[in-house]
């Protein structure tokens, strides 16, 4: 049954259920497990990223796509609870993975928030249909998480930008197809008051596109060099010279991912992660069930997964009501940062010899030296934790902030080594 126009949740989810089982096919056990595993070839990604755009049209077509999205826009209209629904049953199931971050959280998430209408129109629909991927162009080379200190500058041509610069670490910029741009557009004021935001299409003349091979052999990281890139001004995000105000909220979305209505995650973790669960096959695997240490890891990593739950939780609804601000997210970010890293290094411990030395046949426990290996990738991913540690202190706490040397400086003077620039 329906209550007015909007289909109550229990309906919504028997629907949503049966469409799952009759269209979807179950995943292996234990897939989408490990941080950033290298293992596929590029004609196999590229193929798993086909299938996800075809999963995402279906979803379109069904009604699935788009849950919490506006009707206007090509999506459902609905609640973040039916948006919950979804993702608790399609668990275990098939879905487009790498099209819920970044392209809906935080770039759709952005451009609902500052895009204008047609620019809403243009993209929010493509996007829902698999149509578009998008990813982030926020970090850059020399600037660290200081994502305010772009050096990518924006010079105004007519009715059209130019871009220059080089941005880093865009997870799968290679075969995705737009961009979401903070590059610097005046010179003469503090960091922060000098930021706009763009939108461009990835593969086009003047911006070429470099894999970054990690130590494990994954090439999901690209560095992108961008050479004149004209952007028509239509394709601006926000006010000139206001980029910082979308770039806030464009980190907040991107920091409640985990919470956001705008994307599906399985209610059992999304793919690229340790999961706690996962830590009892590992023990298992590796012949150590009973052995009261193996026992105590198990243990805390159970507790980590209970407490990250429950932290999410109340920070989804203390910032939906209005009690907590939105600086909150960071908290959220934090601790899912610190606990992933922390649970990798559980999986490392428990493996025992398989952590140093495995095959394919070692079940749970393959891999997990290079999960070990790359641990700090959830420290530093989508915006680091020290940053997250700053935000905390400063903006929820109200302690005092750290001292800046380029507070209050306009950036044309902020010391960069041998060449500041403008």
């Amino acid at each position: 049954m329906s209550t007015g126009d909007i289909e109550d949740v229990e309906t919504f989810r028997q629907r949503a259920r049966a469409w799952i089982r009759g269209n979807l096919a179950p995943l292996p056990a234990g897939s989408g497990i490990g941080v950033m595993r290298a293992g596929e070839s590029d004609e196999a990604e590229l193929a798993a990223v086909a299938r996800q755009r075809e999963i995402q049209r279906m979803f379109y077509d069904a009604g699935f796509a788009g849950i919490a999205f506006p009707r206007e826009y090509g999506g459902q209209g609905l609640t973040a609870d039916h948006q919950k629904a979804f993702s608790e049953e399609i668990s275990g199931y098939e879905y487009p993975a790498d099209i819920q971050a970044p392209t809906f959280s935080p770039c759709a998430a952005v451009l609902l928030d500052f895009g204008t209408e047609e620019q809403k129109r243009q993209h929010i629909p493509a996007i829902l249909k698999g149509e578009e991927l998008w990813m982030q162009f926020l970090s850059e080379p020399s600037a660290g998480s200081d994502v305010a200190a772009a050096l990518t500058s924006a010079v105004r041509d007519g009715d059209d930008w130019i871009l220059n610069g080089s941005k880093i670490w865009t997870t799968g910029a290679w075969w995705s197809d737009w961009g979401l741009v903070l590059a610097r557009t005046n010179w003469d004021v503090p960091k922060h008051r000098g930021l706009t935001v763009f939108i461009l299409p990835i593969h086009q003349p003047g911006i070429e596109v470099n894999r970054i091979e990690m130590l494990n052999g994954n090439k999901e990281f690209c560095q992108e060099y961008l050479t004149d890139v004209r952007v028509p001004d239509t394709d601006r995000i926000g006010e000139v010279d206001d980029g910082w105000t979308v770039g806030t909220r464009w980190m907040f979305h991107e920091r409640m991912l985990h919470n956001s209505p705008l994307v599906t995650i399985p209610a059992d973790g999304a793919r690229g992660t340790i999961r706690a669960t996962h830590l009892v096959e590992i023990a298992r695997d590796a012949g150590r069930l009973e052995d009261p240490l193996a026992r105590d890891l198990i243990g805390e990593g159970r507790m980590l997964d209970l407490v990250t739950h429950a932290l999410q939780g109340r920070l989804s609804r203390g910032l939906r009501s209005g009690r907590m601000p939105d600086q909150s997210a960071a908290i959220g970010r934090l601790f899912t940062g610190v606990t992933a890293a922390r649970t990798t290094t559980l999986s490392f411990n428990l493996a025992g010899g398989a952590s140093a030395a495995w095959t394919d046949d070692d079940g749970a426990t393959a891999e997990c030296g290079n999960d070990f290996l790359l641990r700090q990738v959830s420290c530093i991913g989508g915006g680091t934790t020290e940053m997250a540690r700053n935000v905390v202190s400063e903006r929820v706490l109200g302690m005092p902030r750290e001292p800046a040397k380029d507070r209050g400086i306009a950036f044309r003077d902020v010391p960069r080594g041998a060449s500041n620039r403008g």
